[in-house]
């Protein structure tokens, strides 16, 4: 699996896209001037540049992703992770609950979670 970095704008260009998808490049300049704003030069110039990224392709005007949702947020809390706590997981927990506790349900999801990684391992 390819690592791909994204920008903020990359990222909710792409949201655009995985939610609406397969989307006509006319309905896509209309959902990014509604949503970010943009200009229809500045949607074709992105499709262009996530194209050559190898995350989206057009075709006969329709745009679809090459890369799902999930691999891009995995990928990028890894490196979230990795490059903000050393790539220590409980290190980022503790950092995000920030002294707050979990309720039961929470711990108890939490350990469903640990018990199913262990048992990947």
């Amino acid at each position: 699996m390819a690592y791909h970095r994204l920008c903020e704008s990359d990222y909710r260009f792409l949201s655009l896209i995985w939610d609406h998808e397969p989307v006509n490049s006319t309905e896509l300049v209309r959902l990014a001037a509604d949503s970010l704003g943009w200009k229809k030069s500045t949607v074709y110039t992105m499709v262009k540049k996530l194209a050559e990224k190898g995350l989206v392709v057009s075709e006969k005007a329709t745009v679809r992703s090459l890369v799902p949702r999930e691999e891009i947020q995995m990928q990028e809390s890894r490196s979230f992770v990795d490059q903000t706590f050393s790539g220590s997981l409980p290190g980022f927990l503790v950092s995000f609950y920030g002294g707050k506790g979990i309720s039961p349900e929470e711990a108890k999801e939490l350990q469903k979670l640990i018990d199913a990684l262990k048992q990947e391992e």
